[in-house]
């Protein structure tokens, strides 16, 4: 069944995937993705870390449950695509898998990424191959069951978990694109060497990078080489945490001055007044 109220945005974003690169800015709550809405962005990226730090969680610790209504949100405050980072699907199995998939991709979103890594007892581990690639199948059927028109973000997390394998990074995503990923991504890589390695791996396939560690190399040469998008991850949830930790030292010392240059009250309420979903 397609969701017709979502299938332009859906049809919207995988434009955006054909060629070119854009940047994927990752709010963590309505205020900012109407923000990033208003300034002009083509499509936007939730955050894990940045919502969970919202909550005063740290990440990776949200159920389920409370990530799908942060979704709905989100897909609420915009009218832009959404994307979500969706994690190893918050469940162990794939009939668990399949059923959050689809419970996801019904509040509207239009791309949800699949890491291929699990937190538990023993610390963040990598998932044994066969089973990593069974589940992109499975993210991928799920997705096909309510909208194929939603995209499926394939991810390797090798560079995230200790194991800076290039070789196994690409192997990775290259079974991940046959298994039905339409976008691959592999955090952490930083080299344009690696990048390219990446591009050429899973090519005509889109790739997107992570702004940090790879913002050294610039916009204008990771889109040369062809990355089709660049997300900003927790970026801006940490530049906002930053600016609000440098504010509460200065009033722990004492220091009730020199908050003048802050954003304009009237500007702020003026913003979230206007239309823009």
């Amino acid at each position: 069944m397609i969701q017709s109220d979502f299938s332009q945005r859906h049809t919207v974003f995988r434009k955006l995937h054909e060629s070119g690169c854009f940047i994927l800015p990752n709010p963590w709550d309505p205020g900012s993705a109407r923000w990033l809405t208003q300034a002009g962005f083509k499509a936007l990226a939730t955050t894990s870390a940045g919502y969970a730090f919202s909550r005063g969680m740290p990440d990776r610790k949200i159920g389920v449950d409370e990530v799908l209504r942060h979704c709905s949100e989100l897909v609420q405050a915009t009218h832009l695509p959404v994307n979500v980072d969706f994690e190893d699907g918050y469940a162990s199995t794939l009939n668990g898998l399949k059923d959050n998939v689809q419970r996801c991709v019904r509040t509207g979103i239009s791309a949800l990424s699949i890491e291929d890594s699990v937190q538990d007892a023993q610390g963040t581990r990598l998932y044994d191959f066969d089973i990593a690639v069974a589940r992109m199948q499975a993210a991928r059927e799920a997705i096909d069951a309510i909208d194929p028109t939603v995209m499926l973000v394939g991810r390797a997390e090798c560079f995230l978990v200790g194991q800076p394998d290039i070789n196994e990074t690409i192997k990775r995503l290259s079974a991940y694109a046959e298994a039905g990923a339409d976008c691959l991504y592999a955090p952490g890589v930083s080299t344009k060497d690696q990048i390219v390695a990446v591009v050429r791996a899973v090519a005509p396939k889109p790739v997107n990078v992570m702004m940090d560690p790879a913002a050294k190399l610039g916009f204008k040469t990771l889109a040369d080489i062809g990355v089709r998008r660049i997300s900003t991850a927790s970026t801006l949830a940490l530049a906002a945490w930053t600016g609000f930790a440098k504010a509460v030292d200065r009033l722990k010392n004492q220091e009730i001055d020199g908050f003048g240059n802050t954003i304009d009250y009237f500007q702020l309420c003026k913003r979230f007044e206007e239309t823009d979903r």
